[in-house]
């Protein structure tokens, strides 16, 4: 791996990559806790996958923004490690699959000679931060949130506040009042907004969707720009240090802010701007580098089927506020392509549009800067492609996770529903191609990576048992959720759960009764109107596994019996010493709060002393067998049981001792003590725990 460590120009970057390799070795040699290695990996982008020996990766494109040059990078580092697809996620991200964990550095590498990361698109992290796929271009948009978004996204990226939360945390910006980028499920969303000719967001936090979805809540009903990062700067500090740690069930934003109220987090949010460095970050939206349409005479094609080209102009075609352009939106089965069709894509953007397209939330691709008379020569060019099914982001538009394909925590297969729904779609309900108003979303499990419990009908990968104890894959039905707009929407009612085999039939049901019934009402209103109840009762006898046959013990899209498998996890094969292991990593902390101090980043280097007061805290409490599930926890048990009962001499309470860090404005004097604080309460702690080593040690003999 020694040829990629000087072809890099970024040190940050190097450094980066260098310390995944590093850590790999230790890992393998038996040095590195097989937790530790996990947490550090996810950060890196790299997760394990459900088939043993190899690894998905997870490429992070910032509002789902791909140039040319990237597109092309993504697609050979594909073809050099993976197996030449890439999968496009709700989140905007691509993943590939099939990599060998020791080629993860060296592919890392390959991807940034491009300006293209791994970094923090996994783990307890700032993930991609996600945008609506129209931003710059939207007809209802009072301003172009992407150098918003692209802001925030650099600003957090290697931010030692946000390493090691308790769980990921996510954040959207919308477009619009259409909150496209669906405000209301995130931990911090953000929503267009212009007040008095000042650009600003409606912020929403607290969101989320897995097996608890919640709402989120107002945290202002209008932010102006240069108060966004300051103010997700105080959540993210907040959330660090309150947030869950050990239950990861409950470790999400949504519970810290539903276990101690709104007003409560505010509060909390506000004090922490005393600590904060930067009160106001002003975002020169300016100096964003937009991508430019290239000037070109059309050239001149022939249709060879009008009547096909005519229905994907009516349901491909999007408008765009630039005069004399259109977006074009391509419908991506599975969000599923292929190297060689993502090469050609690249060039076409490149020649003749803007140079970029965009990842959408449903797994999609748009074109921006299509000029209105280059539409029939990107038609004819696409057709080539495949890339011309018409029904971009309407009914038959079905989004579904990867499920039991390749993720470990897969219990029936999303996918092979998902096709077998698509095709029923366009066979029986071709009126259908043209209706945006209903959604269809599918997980393989309760995670919702699919989002399937806030789309119109949703259906979630589960499993039923017959009575003679078999097991078969089923679906659970979700119907009522939707998006209502302006940070407002609903989530999904579990109705039923019937074998996934009559998941087909379960859809018929219902799209027949709306069809029948509704009287032109779109689905959610329908929904709100008649119930829960009543579709139980249509489709209750789906529910009945008495009468199995021989095929519904077979997955869509499977040709072997169901299995069961959740969760396949890896083994280090070693014992480690995880209170040296945590000592060590302190160490770590105030060697990057010095650099960072010797940098002249003080607040960075503040953070990175506080990780290391707090891990080396944990580990005398983990000596223990206490529980450390929280920060604060951490520190009230840490004084209680060591310091009140004189175990531990400090001078101070190590609450006065490490709050400082909300007490003090980032200056150099206090970095400068605050990591002095860190370095000498580690050298206690550790004589402490040799003590205590040596004590019982010499009990033993």
């Amino acid at each position: 791996m020694q040829s990629f460590r000087t072809e890099i120009e970024n040190p940050v970057v190097e450094k980066d990559i260098i310390e995944l390799a590093n850590k790999i070795e230790l890992f393998h040699n038996g040095k590195i806790d097989e937790e530790k290695f996990r947490s550090l990996r996810l950060a890196r982008g790299v997760y394990g996958q459900r088939q043993e020996g190899v690894q998905m990766i997870r490429i992070k494109l910032p509002y789902g923004k791909v140039k040319s040059n990237q597109l092309h990078r993504i697609s050979d580092v594909s073809d050099e490690y993976s197996r030449g697809r890439l999968h496009i996620t709700t989140r905007q991200d691509i993943q590939i699959h099939y990599v060998d964990l020791n080629r993860t550095p060296e592919l890392w590498a390959e991807l940034e000679r491009d300006d293209v990361t791994l970094r923090e698109a996994c783990g307890n992290t700032v993930r991609n931060v996600t945008a609506s796929e129209t931003a710059g271009i939207d007809v209802n948009e009072p301003f172009d949130v992407s150098p918003y978004a692209d802001a925030l996204y650099k600003f957090f990226l290697r931010n030692p506040i946000c390493q090691e939360m308790g769980r990921k945390f996510k954040v959207s910006f919308s477009s619009s009042d259409e909150d496209t980028g669906l405000s209301y499920m995130h931990d911090l969303g953000f929503i267009a907004k212009i007040e008095n000719g000042v650009r600003g967001f409606k912020v929403m936090i607290g969101g989320g969707l897995g097996s608890q979805p919640r709402h989120a809540d107002v945290l202002y009903d209008f932010l102006e720009t240069d108060k966004i990062i300051p103010v997700m700067e105080g959540v993210l500090r907040i959330f660090d240090r309150h947030g869950e740690r050990k239950s990861r069930a409950k470790a999400r934003m949504k519970f810290l802010i539903k276990d101690i109220g709104l007003e409560a987090f505010k509060e909390l949010v506000d004090a922490e701007q005393n600590a904060i460095e930067f009160k106001s970050v002003a975002i020169d939206a300016d100096a964003y580098e937009a991508s430019k349409p290239v000037s070109v005479e059309a050239p001149q094609v022939e249709i060879k089927d009008q009547e096909a080209f005519n229905l994907w102009k009516s349901t491909n075609l999007i408008p765009q506020k630039q005069e004399g352009y259109v977006a074009i939106g391509i419908k991506v089965l599975l969000g599923d392509f292929y190297t060689d069709k993502a090469r050609l894509l690249a060039d076409l953007v490149e020649k003749y549009a803007a140079g970029e397209i965009r990842l959408s939330l449903r797994q999609n691709i748009i074109i921006p800067f299509v000029k209105e008379d280059l539409v029939p020569f990107f038609y004819t060019e696409l057709e080539k492609l495949g890339f011309v099914e018409a029904g971009y982001n309407k009914a038959i538009d079905i989004t579904a996770c990867p499920g039991t394909d390749t993720c470990n925590l897969g219990i029936a297969s999303s996918t092979g529903i998902s096709v077998e729904l698509e095709r029923m779609l366009k066979t029986e309900y071709p009126q259908y191609l043209n209706n945006q108003d209903l959604v269809i979303k599918i997980s393989g499990c309760m995670n919702a990576c699919g989002q399937h419990n806030m789309a119109n009908i949703g259906f979630q990968g589960m499993t039923v048992r017959t009575p003679e104890k078999l097991v078969a894959p089923a679906l659970q039905v979700l119907l009522g959720g939707g998006n209502l707009g302006d940070g407002n929407g609903l989530f999904a009612d579990k109705v039923v759960k019937v074998p996934s085999r009559r998941g087909p039939e379960a859809l018929r049901r219902i799209l027949n009764d709306f069809e029948t019934n509704a009287n032109r009402k779109q689905f959610v209103e329908y929904y709100k109107e008649t119930g829960d109840r009543y579709f139980y009762d249509l489709l209750n006898d789906l529910q009945d596994v008495t009468n199995l046959t021989q095929e519904d013990f077979i997955d869509w899209g499977e040709e072997e019996k169901y299995v069961k498998e959740i969760g396949i996890g890896e083994c280090a094969g070693v014992v480690i010493d995880l209170i040296a292991t945590l000592f060590l990593e302190s160490e770590e902390k105030i060697e990057n709060a010095q650099e960072s101090f010797n940098n002249k980043v003080y607040s960075s280097a503040i953070y990175h002393a506080y990780s290391s007061l707090v891990n080396s805290a944990k580990a005398l409490l983990l000596a223990e067998n206490k529980k450390t599930n929280t920060h604060a926890g951490i520190i009230s048990q840490f004084d209680e049981l060591f310091v009140e009962s004189g175990r531990i001499d400090l001078g101070v309470s190590f609450s006065d001792l490490i709050y400082q860090i909300n007490k003090f404005t980032p200056t150099e004097d206090f970095a400068s003590k605050y990591i002095e604080n860190a370095n000498e309460f580690l050298t206690k702690v550790r004589a402490f725990r040799e003590a205590e080593t040596n004590t019982l040690a010499k009990k033993a003999v």
